[in-house]
């Protein structure tokens, strides 16, 4: 994806060696499911920012890129899920639309068309895209909403507590 972004399906023990030799030093995962059963490798952060494939939001795919742009700063990442297609396949298109510049098209065509996986099961992704407005995101990215709608959950959740009302 990019000289500091790799994406893959659910790595094991086995993939630890590649992992050190490209200096991967956060492993994001989109799983509900923790990767300590493989990963226990000091000097390599996990990150585990699970969501549901048939409900992703804007605070969802803002979450995702701050956790990766984040990671970035330090060092080579790996996001992954189960196969590598849905979760990852949608936040690999959003991360080449908001942070890259590409258009929807083209994330799109790479997230469907570029052997990742079966594109049937890219519908809710394929949706979410489809309707995304990519510069209210980069902006929202930029000023640390957590949303682009100031009616989300977590937009909420923050004014009730600067109202003191919990």
């Amino acid at each position: 994806m990019s000289p500091t972004l790799y994406r893959s399906a659910l790595p094991d023990k086995g993939a630890v060696p590649l992992l050190e030799k490209l200096k991967v030093g956060t492993v994001i995962n989109f799983l509900p499911e923790a990767d300590s059963s493989w990963l226990s490798v000091p000097g390599i952060t996990q990150v585990q920012l699970p969501y549901r494939t048939n409900h992703v939001d804007d605070a969802d795919v803002l979450k995702a890129l701050r956790a990766i742009r984040s990671a970035e700063a330090k060092g080579p990442v790996l996001m992954h899920c189960k196969h590598g297609s849905d979760r990852t396949g949608l936040m690999a298109a959003m991360y080449r639309a908001v942070i890259q510049g590409w258009t929807k098209e083209e994330a799109l065509n790479e997230m469907t068309q570029g052997g990742f996986g079966d594109s049937t099961h890219f519908k809710d992704g394929i949706r979410y895209m489809m309707q995304a407005d990519v510069e209210k995101l980069r902006t929202a990215l930029a000023n640390g909403d957590c949303s682009t709608s100031p009616f989300a959950a977590c937009s909420m959740k923050s004014w009730f507590k600067s109202a003191h009302i919990e």
